[in-house]
Order: C-alpha cells, then structure tokens, then sequence
C-alpha cells in the first residue's frame, strides 16, 4: 500500500493502460498511431491505402499528361484516360480476387501465367501477331502481342507469373531452402525462358532487366551465396554491356547520359524532363498546367517521364509524396514478409514488393536523368493498360499475403465465428457487503 500523499504505481499503470490503450513492457502506454499499425490487419489496410492514393495520383496524371498528345495526334483529348479508367475497372477486380485465393490457388495461377506468357511471347516474336496494325514499331521493341482491337503485354504479366511460379516452387522443395544450389535450375529455367524471349526476341531490354532483379531479389531472399549471385549479376552485365553496344540506339542514350547534353539522338526528352522538374519549384505550376507536355516530352509525358509532368505540376512536394507512398508500401510489404510463416507468403510478399520497389526506382532515376532511357514504366502512375492490370494482380497477392499473417488469420477466423462463439462473458466486482 503507497503512504499517504504518494501515488500507487499500481494504480496508475491500471489507469495509463484503461480501454483504447495498449501497456507496453516497460510500462509506458502505446499512442494511437502505435496502437494502429501493430493491429492485426494493419498491414492489409495499409497496403491499401498506399496503392489507393498511388492509383488516385495516377488518374490524374493519366489525365493531364496525356491530353495534349492525344488532341494533336488522336483528334480526343480524352483518349488515354478513358482507356486507362476502362484498365482500371478491369484491374481493381482481378486485385480483389487474386486477394481473396489461397497459397495453392496462387501457386497454380503462377504456372498458368507463365506458361500462358511463353506461349504467347513466342507468338509475339515469331508470328505477324507481334507486328502493330499500322505496321508502326514501338521504339525498335517488339513486345506486344496484337488480337484485333486488344494489345497485350505480355512480358508484364509475365513478372507476376515467375513471382507466384516461383515462390510456389520454393515452397514445395522448403526442405532444401538451406542448399539454394537446387532450387537455382528450376527457377532459372523459368526466368531464363522469359527474359531471352523478352531481350533477344523483343529487344526490349529495359523489361529484361526488370525481371532479371527480381530473380535476383527472390534468390537474395532465399539465401542464396553472394558468390553465386555475384555470378550472375556478372554474367547479366556482360550481357546487357554487350547488347548495349550493339545497339546504336542504346549507345546514344549512354552517351547522352555522360555528355551531360540530355540528348538522345534527335530528341531532347531527357534534358525537358530536368527542365520540367527544375520548373515546378516547391509547389508546382498546378494541376493540368504542365508546358512540358506540349512538346518537349511528346508521347513519354504520359509513360517514361510522368514523374517529371508530376514534378512540374505538383512540385517537390508531390514528387515527395510519390516516393514517400512507395517507401512506405516498400517498408509494409517487408513487414507482411517477415510476420508471415509460410514459404510461400514470405516469398511472394518479398518478391512483389522488390519489383513495384525496383521498377519505381528505375522510372524516377531515368526522369532525373541518372540513368539511361530504358523504357520502364512508374507503377499505378503511368499510363499502360498491361502494367496497371499486372502491377494491382500484384498487389492483390501482397494482401493475400497479410490476410495469412498469423495474426491477420486469427482474427479473421473470430470475426467468422458464430455469434454464440464470439460474445464476451462480462463479470462483475462486488464488495464484501454484495456476499
């Protein structure tokens, strides 16, 4: 009992940590921010509300950025939004789904995909299918496969197909996770299939080397040694060394890159995008006010350069919340990684977290010009239908992912319960004159 004038420690703990408080172990009460994200489906919502307001900035610059090229060249101003929300309906409901499959639905999807995906980048590369109707290249690649009026990436979804396929396959041979040398040829297999097709058969490298960092990032995860994938990643840069300079394309982006001119050939996005970032200063120039747009970044304001239209108009800090959203995404998908049990999951949280991570990555560097063009596109910001739908599958198996944290399934198991299951037995305190 505390003397007279004292306060009872016992007492004010009782009291710091009374209902909406959580008592941590040293006796100090969690604020509500703490209390929010360690609830057991916060990483879930959290997921959510980063891809929401990413989805929400992307409608917008969709909107914007698009405009001006789609008046000049489409004769409607409209043409991509449109288009982009029809992508958008398409894509929220498959994110819904793939949300709501279990580990063996998803690891059977993954060899769908990928299966699906060789097939039909082989038709992409070797039948007239790969050929666009108006006999109009995309920029030297050769990456879209054409049924009548709908055009299909199909190495985007190819990205989500290796993820699952792969973290399916890691999952299955989860007795020997500590020798990764066994688990390096099936997936290789798979990864390599796709990636040659992609870079030998499309030329388009810069999705090449998107894929090859996630094989890379799942292996990492894995456990792989440094030894083996220093290996790799040498062999790959060989490779790409090697493609690079037999490209005179892509040898004017490197020199433009080390110029410092900006210039690639005769065009002078590069250097425009620095210009538009430079001219939207602290706040931005306002929404749809952009003048990059209007030429100096031509078609790659809606897709390689958004970042750089989103600079202008919304200024430092709309470019701050942009990153800021994909750290944080970046930060709760390694959460849902680390709390989760199953092979599988921790594969799959990890995999699609390093890929939205490196491609963003990559989509930025290039706007501010600290790598060469390379043609990857800002996920859920950039227009392109195949990338917006394969980029929210993705992030329908990252909440798949934490819906299975421990935690995550054991409250969703209660709240499933029976009413008779769930209702609280309330007891009550009585004094000694209640006897």
């Amino acid at each position: 009992m505390a003397a007279p004038g004292e306060r009872s420690h016992g007492s004010d703990d009782r009291r710091r940590s009374g209902p909406g408080r959580r008592p941590d172990p040293d006796g100090l009460s969690a604020g509500p921010l703490s209390e929010a994200v360690t609830r057991p489906a916060a990483d879930y919502y959290l997921v959510l509300s980063c891809v929401g307001l990413l989805v929400g900035l992307g409608v917008l610059m969709v909107l914007s950025s698009s405009s001006v090229y789609a008046a000049e060249n489409l004769g409607n101003s409209y043409y991509f939004f449109t288009r982009h929300m029809i992508y958008l309906g398409i894509g929220v409901p498959a994110a819904w789904w793939v949300s709501r499959r279990s580990e063996r639905a998803l690891g059977l999807l993954g060899w769908v995909l990928v299966i699906a995906m060789i097939l039909a980048e082989l038709l992409v590369v070797f039948s007239p299918l790969g050929d666009a109707g108006d006999g109009a290249s995309n920029k030297g690649n050769r990456n879209w496969l054409h049924l009548g009026p709908v055009s299909l990436q199909p190495s985007e979804f190819a990205k989500l197909g290796l993820v699952l396929w792969t973290a399916g396959v890691f999952a299955a041979k989860r007795k020997e996770l500590d020798e990764p040398k066994r688990l390096f040829v099936p997936a290789v297999f798979g990864f390599g299939a796709i990636i040659g097709l992609v870079v030998f058969g499309g030329h388009d490298l810069g999705t090449g080397v998107v894929l090859l960092a996630i094989m890379l990032a799942m292996f990492w995860f894995i456990g792989t040694s440094w030894r083996l994938l220093a290996a790799v990643l040498a062999a790959a840069a060989a490779l790409v060394a090697v493609m690079t300079a037999t490209s005179p394309g892509r040898v004017q982006r490197i020199q433009a890159l080390l110029s410092g001119s900006g210039t690639v050939g005769t065009s002078e996005q590069p250097l425009n995008a620095i210009y538009a970032l430079a001219t939207g200063g602290w706040w931005g120039v306002g929404l749809g006010r952009s003048r990059a747009k209007w030429g100096g970044l031509y078609d790659g304001a809606l897709n390689d350069y958004v970042f750089a239209v989103l600079g202008e108009e919304m200024g430092l800090l709309g470019t701050l919340v942009v990153i800021g959203l994909f750290l944080v995404l970046g930060l709760v998908g390694m959460r849902i990684a680390t709390r989760s049990t199953r092979v599988f999951w921790r594969m799959v949280a990890a995999s699609v977290t390093a890929w939205l991570l490196i491609q963003a990555i990559l989509n930025i560097a290039v706007a501010m010009k600290w790598l060469p063009v390379i043609g990857v596109p800002l996920p859920f910001i950039s227009y392109g239908g195949s990338s917006l739908i394969a980029n929210l599958m993705a992030v329908g198996a990252l909440l798949a992912a934490a819906r299975h944290e421990p935690e995550a399934k054991a409250a969703l198991k209660r709240r499933s319960a029976p009413a008779q299951e769930r209702t609280v037995r309330v007891t009550s305190v009585v004094d000694g004159k209640g006897r």
